[in-house]
C-alpha cells in the first residue's frame, strides 16, 4: 500500500496546524468514516483498491482514495477543487490495530478480570451534580480493583511458593518426578537451597516477575496508546453535557501513574507477606530464637504499614477531568514501589536465615488469605450496590440497566473471574505436579470450594437461558405475522418468513442482557457466600465436609466438587489454547480484539493493569483531524460512524469546541449509543447527555434495523429538535425476487449499512443542512 503523511508545519504550541488535504470546492465537504468492532481495511471502507495514508502511523491512521489526494501530496489525482460536484471527499479512519496488532496482544487475556472491574467504574447511575456518593462509588471500585491485583499475585504465590517450593520440593516422591526440583529437595540433594525458607525465597521470583510484567505492560501501553494529548480547549462544558465533554476526560495521566505505583507495590507486598508469614510462624514457636522472632514481627509491621500507605494512595485521589491531568507525583511514584521492593528483599533475606529443624509439611497458610480476599470483595460489592441504589433513586432512569445496579454486578463478575482463574491455575498445577495427590496436599480448601460453586451458578443460568429461548420462540412466531403484513400482495415463502422473523427475534436478546447479568450476579453472590462459609467453617473440601450428611446432600457435594474441578480444568485449557493461538494467528488475535473493542473503550480509572484504553488515542485523533480540517478550510464535515465507531465519533464531537461543532454533522448507523452505552453507562451516555450532544452538534441522523442485535435508535427525549432516528431500514431490502433484486436479498443485520441507498441520501441531507449560509470553504494556503 502506498503511504503519504501530512507533516506538521506550525511550530507554535497547542494543536498543530496540519496542512489540510485539498479543500473541496463550495458544496463538497468531507466525510470521515470510522469503522466498528473487529476492524476492516481502508480499501474496503473507501471501496477502492488504491488508498493513501494522509496522516497517522501504523497503529491508527486516516486514509483517502489515491484519486482524492492532490499530486502535490503524493496522490495520483488532480486537485479536488478542479473536480467539483462529485459528493463529499471520503476519508477512512482505521483504528483496528489499537486492539488487535502484534502477537503480544495475546497477553491481554491475562488481564480480563482487570478490564471487567474497570468497566464497573463507568457504569454508575447518572446524577445531576457529582457529590460524595459519586466519589464513594469510585473509591469502592478502586478498592475492589486493588483486591484483584492482590488475588492474582496471591494465586501466583500459591502456585510457586506453596505447591512447588513447599509441598512438592519437600516431598521426595513428588520432587523425584521432576528433575528440575531435585536441587530443592532436602532428601534428594540437601544443598544450600533445600531449607524451606530458602526454597520460598527462590520461588518468590515467580510472583515478583509477574508483578514486574504487569507494571511493564501498563507503562508501555500508556506510552503507546494513552499519552496522546487531546486538543486544548478553554470552553467549559454545559452542565447537562456530562463528563465526556470535559477537556481532561481522555487524558488521566496522574491518576494512572498513581494507581500503577500503588498496584505494583501491592503485588510486591503480597509476595513479601507470602514469604514472611511461614518463617514468622516457625520463629514464634515456644523456645524459638528471640532475635528471629523480633525481626519477623518488625518485618510484618513494616509490610502492614506500607500496605496501609498503598490503600491510602488508592483512596485519596480519583479522576480529575476538568483539565489535562499532566502533573505527576514523582516522589510518590518512586517511593511506593521502591519501598515495597525493599520490604520484599528484606523478607527474602529473613527467610534465608538458618533455622535448624524447620521442615515443610502440609500447606502454607493460604486459606485465611484467600478467605479474607473473598470476604473483602463481597463486602465491597454489597457496599457498591447500596451506593448505586442511592444514586439511582436521586435521578431515576427507566432505561438504565438493572436500575443502576450494572456496576456492582459487573464488579462481582470481575471478582468471580479472578477467583475462578486463581483456583483453576492452582488445581491444574497441583494435578501436573502430582495428579494422584498421594504425596502433596494440594491447593487451599477455599479454592476448591470456589470451583464447586460453579455448577450451581451454571445450572441457574441454564434454566434462565431455557426460559429466554422459549420467549424468543414465541416472539419469532409473532414476528412471522408482522413480516407477512409488511409485504402484502407478494407470494409467501414460509422459509423466508421464518428466517426473517427468527433474526428479528434473536436481535432482541441484547435487551435481555440485564436480566441475565442480574440473575447470574445474585446466584454468584449466594454461591460465593456459601463457599466461603463452608471453607472457613469446615476446613475441608466439599465432598469430605458433606460425609455423614443426608445422602442427597453428600451426592450433590461430590458432583459439584468433581464437576467444578472438571469445568475449571477445561476452561483453563481453553484459555491457554486460545492465548497460544492468538499469539501466532492474526485472525484469532482479531477475535480477541473484538472483545477489547467493547471492553477497553473507557480509560483505566480503576485498574492500571487493565488492557489499554484505545479511545485515549482514537478520540484525540478524530478531534484533531476534525478541528484542524474545519479550521483550515472552513468546510462542512460529516463524522460517519458504524457500530463502535459511532461511539468514537460521538465522543470526539463532545470534545470539539462549540464553534466547530456547528460545522459538523453526525451520521451513525448500527449504533449502540443508546441501546448499550446509554443503558449500561447512564452517567455518560444517558438521555440528558445525548440530548445535549444533539443540541450542540450541527445535525445528526441515526440509521438502524430491526434485525440488528447491536445497533438501535437513539431515543432522544421529546422536544429536542429534528428527529435523529430514521425509521427502521428494511432488512432484507426485498422479500422476494424483484426487477431491482433479481436474486434473493441477504439479511444484513448489523453489517453493510452503506449498501442501502438511504445511507447516501441521509449523508447528503446532512451536508445540505450544515449551515448553508456559511461562506464557501477557504482555499489551501498558497493556492488560488
Amino acid at each position: 500500500m502506498e503511504h503519504a503523511r501530512e507533516r506538521i508545519t506550525d511550530p507554535r504550541p497547542g494543536p498543530p496546524a496540519l496542512p489540510p488535504p485539498a479543500a473541496a470546492a463550495g458544496e463538497r465537504g468531507l466525510e470521515l468514516l470510522v469503522h466498528g468492532v473487529g476492524g476492516t481495511t481502508p480499501e474496503k471502507m473507501l471501496a477502492d483498491p488504491r488508498t493513501i495514508r494522509v496522516t497517522g502511523d501504523d497503529t491508527a491512521a486516516v486514509y483517502r482514495r489515491a484519486e482524492d489526494v492532490p499530486e502535490s501530496a503524493g496522490g495520483a489525482g488532480p486537485a479536488l477543487d478542479e473536480r467539483p460536484g462529485e459528493g463529499p471527499v471520503r476519508e477512512a479512519y482505521v483504528w483496528c490495530n489499537l486492539t488487535s496488532g502484534n502477537g503480544t496482544r495475546a497477553l491481554w487475556l491475562l488481564l480480563l478480570p482487570f478490564m471487567v472491574v474497570n468497566l464497573a467504574h463507568w457504569m454508575r447511575p447518572s446524577v445531576e451534580r457529582p457529590g460524595r456518593s459519586v466519589r464513594l462509588y469510585g473509591l469502592l471500585v478502586r478498592l475492589a480493583a486493588l483486591t484483584l491485583t492482590v488475588l492474582l499475585v496471591a494465586a501466583a504465590s500459591e502456585v510457586a511458593l506453596d505447591l512447588v517450593a513447599w509441598q512438592c520440593a519437600g516431598a521426595p516422591a513428588c520432587a523425584g518426578r521432576h528433575a528440575w526440583l531435585t536441587f530443592l529437595s532436602p532428601s534428594l540433594s540437601g544443598g544450600w537451597w533445600s531449607p524451606p525458607g530458602r526454597r520460598l525465597a527462590l520461588a518468590a521470583l515467580a510472583p515478583t516477575l509477574l508483578t514486574a510484567l504487569l507494571w511493564y505492560l501498563s507503562h508501555r501501553t500508556w506510552s503507546a496508546y494513552e499519552s496522546h494529548r487531546p486538543p486544548t480547549t478553554t470552553a467549559e462544558p454545559a452542565a447537562d453535557e456530562g463528563a465526556l465533554a470535559r477537556p481532561g476526560f481522555w487524558y488521566g495521566r496522574r491518576l494512572g501513574a498513581r494507581l500503577r505505583a500503588a498496584h505494583t507495590a501491592a503485588g510486591l507486598l503480597t509476595t513479601a507477606a507470602a514469604v514472611t508469614l511461614p518463617a514468622v510462624r516457625f520463629d514464634h514457636r515456644v523456645g524459638g530464637p528471640a532475635l528471629l522472632e523480633l525481626l519477623g514481627v518488625l518485618l510484618g509491621v513494616g509490610i502492614l504499614a506500607w500496605a496501609c500507605a498503598v490503600v491510602t494512595v488508592v483512596c485519596r485521589r480519583g479522576r480529575s477531568e476538568g483539565e489535562l491531568d499532566q502533573a505527576l507525583d514523582r516522589h510518590l511514584l518512586r517511593a511506593l514501589p521502591l519501598g515495597a521492593l525493599t520490604l520484599l528483599l528484606l523478607a527474602v533475606t529473613y527467610a534465608c536465615l538458618p533455622r535448624p529443624g524447620w521442615q515443610s509439611a502440609g500447606r502454607l497458610p493460604g486459606d485465611p488469605a484467600f478467605g479474607a480476599i473473598m470476604l473483602a470483595q463481597g463486602l465491597l460489592v454489597v457496599a457498591l450496590a447500596l451506593v448505586a441504589r442511592r444514586l439511582h433513586r436521586r435521578l431515576p432512569d427507566s432505561r438504565a440497566a438493572m436500575r443502576g445496579q450494572g456496576g456492582p454486578a459487573v464488579a462481582l463478575l470481575a471478582c468471580a473471574l479472578g477467583g475462578v482463574a486463581s483456583g483453576g491455575v492452582a488445581q491444574r498445577v497441583a494435578d501436573w505436579l502430582d495428579g494422584t495427590r498421594a504425596s502433596i496436599t494440594g491447593p487451599p480448601v477455599t479454592l476448591t470450594w470456589q470451583a464447586s460453586a460453579i455448577p450451581p451458578v451454571l445450572a441457574v443460568l441454564l434454566v434462565l437461558i431455557a426460559v429466554l429461548a422459549r420467549r424468543t420462540a414465541r416472539l419469532a412466531r409473532a414476528e412471522r405475522r408482522r413480516v407477512r403484513a409488511e409485504h402484502p400482495g407478494e407470494p409467501e415463502d414460509p422459509h423466508r418468513t421464518r428466517r426473517i422473523a427468527h433474526v428479528r427475534a434473536m436481535a432482541t436478546l441484547t435487551d435481555r442482557a440485564p436480566l441475565i447479568l442480574a440473575v447470574g450476579s445474585v446466584a454468584t453472590l449466594i454461591a460465593g457466600a456459601g463457599a466461603l462459609t463452608g471453607a472457613l467453617a469446615t476446613g475441608l473440601a466439599p465432598a469430605h465436609a458433606a460425609r455423614g450428611a443426608w445422602t442427597p446432600v453428600h451426592v450433590a457435594a461430590e458432583i459439584c466438587q468433581t464437576l467444578g474441578s472438571w469445568l475449571v480444568g477445561v476452561g483453563f485449557l481453553l484459555f491457554v489454547t486460545w492465548g497460544r493461538r492468538a499469539y501466532k494467528d492474526a485472525s484469532a488475535r482479531r477475535t480477541i480484539g473484538i472483545l477489547w473493542d467493547v471492553g477497553t473503550f473507557w480509560p483505566r480509572a480503576a485498574h492500571p493493569f487493565a488492557p489499554p484504553c484505545y479511545a485515549e488515542r482514537a478520540v484525540p485523533d478524530l478531534t484533531w483531524r476534525t478541528a484542524t480540517w474545519t479550521e483550515r478550510t472552513g468546510g462542512r464535515l460529516v463524522l460517519s460512524g458504524h457500530s463502535q465507531g459511532s461511539v468514537l465519533v460521538a465522543a470526539a464531537a463532545w470534545q470539539l469546541p462549540p464553534a466547530v461543532r456547528q460545522r459538523v454533522a453526525l451520521l451513525t448507523y448500527g449504533s449502540p449509543l443508546e441501546r448499550l452505552y446509554g443503558r449500561w453507562f447512564p452517567a455518560h451516555f444517558g438521555p440528558a447527555a445525548l440530548a445535549a450532544l444533539h443540541r450542540d452538534i450541527g445535525c445528526w441522523r441515526n440509521l438502524h434495523r430491526r434485525t440488528d442485535p447491536i445497533g438501535g435508535p437513539i431515543r432522544l427525549p421529546a422536544g429536542h429538535g429534528t428527529q435523529v432516528d430514521h425509521e427502521p431500514l428494511p432488512d432484507p431490502r426485498a422479500y422476494g425476487r424483484t426487477p431491482e433484486h433479481p436474486l434473493p436479498a441477504p439479511i444484513l443485520g448489523h453489517s453493510d449499512y452503506q449498501e442501502d441507498p438511504v445511507f447516501f441520501q441521509e449523508r447528503d441531507r446532512l451536508l445540505a443542512r450544515l449551515h448553508p449560509d456559511l461562506p464557501a470553504p477557504r482555499p489551501e494556503p498558497g493556492r488560488r
